[in-house]
């Protein structure tokens, strides 16, 4: 009985405290440089795949699956870097790092959502360009409407459905240690060291479902790809094969940075990266990778760069002769 009042007494501590973030910087000269270059990030990367999602709406010649299927990167890469960046550059700003238990929650469920979605749109997006290249003349049946509706829900469902459980049990244990957080923000790994009660079989089960949750989509990306790399290479025509290769290296950059950071956080063991390396890694995924989407494809696809001439001439900025 004494046992069980302890641990209620420890779960409605846990809910009614709040946590402490440890700031990304301190008010430094080089440190509130280094903010003023994330604010500047920050704000290109929401102008950046605002104008892409925009762009992708108006312009009827980019209404076709690969697109569609950009629109939702772009949507995700804006929701990225919400969910991390305002609290932190809040907390720079006011001198504090206080976050409430559901709001710490809710910034764990959101980036979750965000990044697990991200990472099987990416794959699902590999497989387009694998239609595409290899079998063009099914292309419109493969990717046809429904088909492109079914990646989206799926990669969005994904994200909640690992987010929920994934938060759900974060938060069910007790933490009754220190109440700081080691990060910028709660992220699930730091969030574990703060409790009280052994996490290590929640840990290696994490793990586990990491492995898988970014195995599987790499999986399907290395396997579309590799047919994809094939098939350029048996092109005759240059031109083809310049088009082909440009639209695929530009989704295989995107993959690698958002891809590459996530191993690292997740696939490779905690003993091996401290705190600051997470804390530069979760800045990147969050914040770098999601502002560079936009830059990667824009800059790499002309359909995008002549849908942006068009809607400027339609403003007025028309180029002089």
């Amino acid at each position: 009985m004494n046992n069980t009042s302890w641990r209620m007494g420890t779960i409605n501590q846990s809910v009614t405290l709040d946590f402490t973030l440890v700031g990304l910087f301190s008010h430094s000269g080089s440190h509130l440089f280094l903010f003023s270059l994330v604010a500047i990030m920050f704000t290109m990367g929401l102008l950046g795949n605002s104008i892409l999602i925009f762009l992708i709406h108006m312009d009827s010649r980019l209404h076709t699956p690969m697109y569609f299927l950009l629109s939702q990167l772009s949507l995700l890469d804006v929701g990225f870097p919400l969910v991390t960046i305002p609290k932190m550059a809040a907390d720079f700003l006011q001198g504090g790092g206080s976050i409430s238990f559901g709001g710490c929650g809710a910034q764990m469920f959101f980036l979750m959502l965000t990044g697990v979605s991200e990472g099987v749109l990416l794959s699902l997006m590999s497989y387009d360009r694998y239609v595409a290249v290899c079998h063009p003349l099914h292309y419109p049946v493969l990717m046809r409407r429904q088909v492109c509706l079914l990646m989206v829900c799926t990669s969005w469902l994904s994200g909640v459905l690992v987010a929920t459980i994934q938060t759900s049990i974060t938060l069910h244990f007790p933490f009754c240690a220190s109440r700081t957080v080691d990060h910028f923000f709660c992220e699930l790994p730091a969030l574990l060291k703060l409790s009280c009660e052994d996490t290590s079989t929640y840990e290696l089960a994490l793990s586990i479902s990491g492995v898988l949750i970014l195995l599987l989509p790499m999986s399907l990306i290395g396997t579309s790809y590799g047919h994809v790399l094939g098939a350029i290479i048996r092109m005759r025509s240059a031109e083809a094969r310049h088009k082909a290769f440009t639209t695929c290296s530009s989704h295989i950059t995107v993959v690698g940075l958002f891809y590459g950071a996530a191993v690292f956080m997740y696939m490779v063991p905690g003993t091996y990266h401290s705190p600051q390396q997470d804390n530069v890694v979760s800045l990147f995924y969050s914040l770098v990778t999601p502002t560079l989407n936009p830059l990667i494809y824009s800059l790499r696809n002309r359909e995008v760069r002549m849908a942006l001439v068009k809607v400027l001439v339609r403003a007025g900025f028309r180029p002089k002769r």
